[in-house]
């Protein structure tokens, strides 16, 4: 009889082991919940290593997260060497000087805040490290057109000109004011 106990004992605890080792495999096929997704400036920072238009439309979709600070002038990771090299020249001059600086609203949104929708983005890739961005969008409302010059550097996208229909290129704007 102590030989069945034990060996019926034994069954039950070699089911037991079983049934956890089962459950835990289980546990562990079971997919991680996807991670949250990324939103604003970090999102574009993201964006940037992938197709232009995915840059793009993350650039445009950093309007939609609030607040968000912006790098300082000449310091921000989503534009070109040059074009930020100007940015910076033109606030730091203008406050040398106690003028204002020529840029006083956000050239990528041509605004200086509301709501701004994106409606359109058609890419064309010149080559693997040059492409344009013709965009359409939504300022409060009102429609705004422009392309944008973007240029890869090192292993992301960047903002290298913006241009809009009627005005010189904002980095020809840019070098009649800084010196």
């Amino acid at each position: 009889m102590r030989k069945l106990m034990t060996a019926k004992t034994t069954a039950m605890a070699v089911l037991a082991l079983l049934a956890a080792c089962s459950q835990a495999g289980e546990a562990a096929d079971a997919p991680e919940p996807p991670a949250p997704a990324k939103v604003g400036r970090d999102a574009a920072y993201e964006a940037a290593a992938g197709e232009p238009e995915g840059f793009v439309r993350a650039l445009y979709g950093v309007y939609a997260a609030t607040g968000q600070a912006s790098p300082a002038p000449g310091r921000d990771p989503l534009l070109g060497r040059t074009l930020n090299a100007m940015v910076g020249a033109d606030h730091n001059q203008a406050l040398g000087k106690g003028r204002r600086p020529y840029l006083r609203k956000d050239f990528i949104c041509d605004c200086t805040g509301g709501q701004v929708v994106l409606t359109s983005v058609q890419t064309a890739q010149a080559d693997k490290n040059n492409a344009e961005a013709a965009v359409v969008f939504t300022v409060d409302g009102q429609e705004k057109r422009q392309t944008l010059k973007l240029v890869r550097e090192g292993m992301s996208w960047k903002v290298a000109d913006v241009l809009v229909p009627g005005q010189a290129p904002l980095t020809e704007r840019l070098l009649k004011v800084i010196e």
